[in-house]
Formats: C-alpha cells, sequence, structure tokens
C-alpha cells in the first residue's frame, strides 16, 4: 500500500521503516555537520561578532531563567530580601 504519486511511501515492513528511517538519520547528521562546519568557519571569520552574540544570549538566558523563577506570585526580588 503505498503512496506513489507523492513519493511517500508507506512502508511495509519493520526492516522497510527501519531502513527508512537509517537514511533520515543519516540526512540529519550530515545537515548538523554542514551547520557546524559553517558555524565554526563564520566564528573564525568574525570572533568579534560571534562574542557579542553569544553574550547577548547569555544575557537572553539569564534573564529568561530569573523572569521564570520570578513568576510564583508575590516572591520579593532578592535586593528586596537583602535590605530587611
Amino acid at each position: 500500500m503505498a503512496d506513489t504519486e507523492t513519493g511517500n511511501a508507506i512502508p511495509e515492513t519493520i526492516e522497510e521503516a527501519k531502513e527508512e528511517a537509517k537514511g533520515f538519520l543519516a540526512q540529519a547528521q550530515e545537515a548538523i555537520g554542514d551547520a557546524v562546519d559553517a558555524t565554526v568557519a563564520a566564528v573564525k571569520e568574525h570572533p568579534i561578532a560571534a562574542a557579542g552574540i553569544a553574550a547577548g544570549v547569555a544575557a537572553a538566558v539569564g534573564g529568561a531563567a530569573y523572569a521564570a523563577t520570578q513568576l510564583g506570585g508575590d516572591k520579593e526580588p532578592a535586593a528586596a530580601k537583602a535590605k530587611k
């Protein structure tokens, strides 16, 4: 029972499904490897810009983590607790 018009053949056996999964995994690994290679090349070409981007991402993640800790409602900020 294969769909030959769209190219999305439904595997008939578990072995066919395993082979398709292996092929998909190989494609994904290749794409990730290409992305890593491109990122490394870009960082080598523009190290200062890469450092700035990394610092910005770290600040954004830190800010998001801090905000997530404060979502509990009537918790006081750490600075207010220190004054008491």
